[in-house]
């Protein structure tokens, strides 16, 4: 016990203890410094590498900017093929894919979760995939526009981009080749072309269109302004120009 001695004068000073720090059973660990995972003794609860392994996993997703994917989640196997391999893409572009309901889900209703999605992301990147043959019958008005079949795509891939757009995304739209060609933004003269490709999956393997240089040239620039749009709203604002 340290006892404190007074005395008609100034008081004494404190003497302290030193204490190395121990570990095991229910002791705490006393230090003033952070011990690090490769000092903990054998005894410590952890088997095997599972810290390390944890930790690697961490570390790679904390390199990662993550972004926004928009897509369906009723695929074909070729569409299937063709969203895995996007999504190495965009991880090898040391970007982290987040999508409702895979990845982030929040109890709110569905608008209200894309909006907090979009805004806790940097980038949106939304692909278009092939999902109801339909075709006109009738029109409220005059004649039907068209009566050619056509494909459509999912209607959230209308609602998240826009979204996006509106919050100030970086923006890549990627669809499957004549998917809602004449529909929201989807249709010619929307969106600006250099943020627009297309997949012609009738005639064009996966790897022809992720090696092709349309889709790398895009990849590129929009990566760089997800980069650009990360570093912009993380810097402080005492060092952001008036």
């Amino acid at each position: 016990m340290v006892s404190i001695q007074k005395s008609k004068g100034k008081s004494q000073p404190i003497p302290l203890k030193k204490r190395s720090p121990q570990y095991g059973g229910s002791k705490s660990v006393l230090s003033f410094e952070k011990p690090s995972i490769s000092s903990l003794p054998a005894s410590f609860p952890l088997k095997g590498n599972t810290v390390s392994a944890h930790l690697s996993e961490y570390v790679d997703r904390a390199f990662r900017i993550p972004i926004f994917l928009s897509t369906t989640n009723t695929l074909n196997s070729l569409q299937q093929q063709f969203l895995d391999r996007l999504i190495q893409e965009i991880e090898e572009a040391l970007l982290f894919p987040r999508t409702l309901p895979e990845s982030e889900q929040y109890p709110e209703t569905i608008l209200t979760s894309i909006r907090r999605l979009v805004m806790s992301s940097y980038g949106l990147l939304a692909i278009n995939f092939r999902r109801f043959y339909a075709q006109f019958i009738k029109s409220n008005v005059g004649p039907a526009p068209t009566t050619t079949p056509f494909w459509e795509g999912s209607v959230y891939l209308q609602i998240e981009p826009s979204m996006a757009f509106q919050f100030g995304l970086p923006i890549l739209l990627v669809r499957e080749r004549s998917t809602d060609a004449g529909n929201g933004i989807w249709a010619g003269g929307i969106t600006p072309l250099n943020i627009f490709v297309e997949w012609d999956s009738d005639n064009q393997t996966v790897e022809e269109f992720f090696s092709s240089v349309q889709w790398r040239e895009v990849l590129a620039n929009w990566a760089a302004e997800v980069r650009t749009n990360y570093y912009l709203r993380t810097e402080p604002t005492f060092g952001l120009p008036n």
